[in-house]
């Protein structure tokens, strides 16, 4: 066997995997060089040299890139998010690095791989789509582009001038931005089309007025979080509120169920009423959740779905407009309606056009309702599960089962979390089996704008809530939405859950959970080590084992990423351990749900609602 080389496709950035026979003392790495469709081949740059290295005391002004071919990457997979402006088709190729007797580096074995970043991902279904923003992860890139800019004025309002930001804000929101206002344009420039809205953070100027518009015009009904956050003194919410109010106060509600009205939705209805598309996803739309934090938006243009979306929409609207009621009416009535009880199917019509996936509206009454479905097929998995959610320190079996990941020592695990709390997993140094990585260790090393927005509470930057399980097996899955996964939200908080069983929508949230795990995985390395002793590329001649060596050794991480990312098969069938509790292929959420019931419960835990 040779080279091979194996790339995933998410939202315009790549995952580029390798694997080759086991190696000896000479291999130096991987070189990649990347070549834009009609242009001109560069090789990939890399952090680390085996001269220059990085420390607590690097900064982004101080450090030095190398290209690969003179620093080879000493992994077997790299994240790439190329420049899209004038295409999306790269030719990638790598090629193995070894020492050469004489001194200096030689190549060897090479391979190459074509992506299109126009298709897979991006185009597996024409009304089905997700994306990402920026967020946190490209600073560095953030910083040489604007320099550092600031993304608003220091004075917090709703309505300022965005023109001096627009090039940022295009640049950070990227894809989910985008998806936003293009849903956003969509409804204001066809008069024929009315807006539902149910928001959480609102302060995004531009999303703002459009909404203004749509108010004026009589084509906007209003949900919004009313919980203190919203509702300080120091809060915009308040000035918004007051200003669509203003306009049009019979179709502007406020609430919280009984903590938050969490969901992030928006449902396009025609002239007559009727449910046509819905937007949903992580992304608030205010300034941190599109330009700032770590965030998804999916947009679901199917009229069974938007009726689902527009059933719960209606039912929370229509209890906050009862005299006298207040969140604790409008969470009781949602918890007696049949959407709060069991996940809802809108894509059972097997419509080509949209992926299999099935959805949960909380509140529930028993938080197991949604949770249980993503936490069987969390213990259940054969090869992967890889994550990012915003927080592990809330109560219930999903933030258990994934704060638990570094036991199971029969699949391949990544994550990133804002705030791990004192989960062992995230110990530096710990024996896991795993890499995982919190955006807290980048509090002293991280360059304006952001800086003062690294501290938890309100500063969340890691800021997605989705779980991938077997993201290349035969039963992929993604669990994501506006959920952060923990009994106490799923209990208390307005949200929505999608389960998606799809193949190239499972990549391409691996692929970005992937990307924001090395970025702070780098940086967690880089605090732990002290200016007099820096991160190196290993060279030739050291007498440590092997960097590749791990994954060449059954049963670590490494060794499953090295064979899983390259191979269509699942770990399982790699002479490992065999899954807790074997399922049949999923058709939906109920499938999992029903398969998992063997007799004995796996969910008879103490459960602790804890808020998130």
């Amino acid at each position: 066997m040779s080279l091979t080389v194996k790339a995933y496709v998410s939202d315009g950035s790549t995952l580029l995997a390798f694997d080759l026979p086991k190696p000896d003392n000479s291999f130096a790495g991987f070189a990649i060089q990347r070549t834009p469709h009609g242009g001109t081949a560069q090789y990939l740059l890399n952090r680390l040299s085996f001269t220059n290295g990085v420390s607590v005391a690097t900064t982004a002004e101080t450090r030095v890139w190398t290209n690969s071919n003179e620093a080879p990457f000493q992994k077997f997979h790299w994240v790439d998010f190329p420049p899209t402006d004038e295409t999306d088709q790269y030719t990638y190729t790598v090629t193995a690095m070894y020492f050469a007797k004489g001194g200096g580096l030689e190549p060897r074995e090479s391979a190459h791989v074509d992506v299109d970043f126009s298709q897979g991902f991006r185009a597996t279904f024409s009304h089905f789509h997700a994306g990402f923003t920026r967020g946190y992860l490209s600073s560095q890139a953030y910083a040489a582009r604007f320099q550092n800019a600031p993304i608003r004025p220091t004075q917090k309002t709703f309505n300022y001038d965005t023109a001096p930001f627009e090039k940022q804000y295009v640049w950070l929101g990227y894809t989910a931005r985008k998806m936003v206002f293009d849903f956003l344009k969509e409804c204001l420039e066809d008069k024929s089309l009315k807006v539902d809205l149910f928001a959480y953070d609102l302060d995004e100027p531009d999303f703002i007025s459009g909404l203004l518009q749509l108010a004026h015009e009589g084509r906007l009904r209003a949900f919004l979080d009313d919980s203190k956050l919203h509702t300080s003194p120091t809060a915009v919410e308040p000035n918004v509120l007051k200003a669509l109010r203003q306009i049009d106060a019979n179709n502007v509600v406020t609430g919280h169920f009984n903590r938050f009205a969490h969901d992030k939705v928006l449902i396009q209805r025609d002239k007559q009423g009727r449910p046509l598309k819905v937007l949903a996803g992580s992304a608030n739309f205010s300034v941190r959740g599109l330009y700032v934090q770590a965030n998804n938006v999916l947009t679901m243009d199917d009229p069974v779905t938007a009726a689902t979306y527009g059933q719960v929409f209606e039912l929370a609207f229509g209890a906050a407009k009862q005299p006298g009621s207040g969140s604790a009416a409008v969470s009781t009535a949602f918890k007696k309606s049949p959407l709060s009880t069991d996940w809802a199917h809108p894509s059972e019509s097997a419509n080509p056009s949209l992926p299999k996936f099935d959805v949960s509206f909380a509140p529930h009454a028993d938080p197991n309702v949604s949770l249980s479905v993503v936490d069987d097929a969390i213990k259940n998995a054969k090869s992967s599960v890889i994550f990012a959610v915003m927080e592990l320190s809330g109560g219930g079996d999903v933030l258990q089962s994934l704060c638990t990941l570094d036991e199971r020592s029969n699949i391949f695990s990544y994550g990133v979390t804002q705030n791990a709390g004192g989960v062992s997993l995230f110990r530096p140094g710990s024996a896991q089996h795993g890499e995982f990585a919190t955006f807290s260790y980048l509090s002293k090393q991280v360059p304006q704008p952001f800086r003062a927005e690294t501290s938890g509470g309100m500063g969340q930057v890691i800021h997605n809530k989705f779980v991938v399980v077997d993201f290349n097996g035969d039963n992929p899955v993604v669990f994501t939405g506006s959920s952060n996964l923990a009994a106490g939200g799923e209990g208390e908080n307005g949200d929505n859950l999608l389960a998606i069983y799809d193949r190239n929508i499972a990549a391409g949230y691996a692929v970005e959970a992937i990307r924001l795990v090395d970025h702070y995985h780098f940086r967690m390395l880089q605090q732990q080590h002290p200016a007099s002793s820096p991160v190196t590329l290993q060279g030739a001649g050291s007498t440590q084992n092997p960097w590749w060596a791990p994954y060449y050794e059954e049963g670590t991480n490494k060794f499953f990423e090295r064979v899983l990312f390259v191979s269509d098969k699942e770990v399982d069938a790699m002479n490992v351990a065999p899954p807790l509790h074997p399922l049949p292929k999923p058709n939906s959420a109920r499938a999992i749900a029903a398969a998992s019931k063997d007799g004995k419960s796996i969910h008879t835990r103490k459960r602790v609602a804890t808020k998130t």
